[in-house]
């Protein structure tokens, strides 16, 4: 499946803040991965991802990071619509 094929996808405002959460959620467990990774810290109760370095955690999260910058940025134009 190509990557750079778009897609429209239509959810209602709860499901929608649901995906966000939940992206949000991912962005966060891959970032503090990323810290554990670098200074062998993280909060309690928190469960590292399953990566090498943290290198390869960080650019995870961004992934992340730019799929929800789109997500709201698409939200926010429909919101002033």
């Amino acid at each position: 499946m190509p990557h750079d094929k778009e897609y429209v996808i239509r959810l209602n405002g709860l499901d929608l803040g649901q995906l966000i959460d939940g992206l949000e959620a991912r962005a966060d467990a891959w970032r503090l991965t990323a810290i554990y990774l670098e200074t062998g810290e993280a909060p309690n109760d928190f469960v590292i991802e399953e990566c090498s370095e943290a290198e390869e955690a960080r650019q995870i999260a961004e992934h992340y990071e730019r799929i929800l910058g789109t997500i709201l940025q698409q939200k926010a134009e429909q919101d002033h619509a």
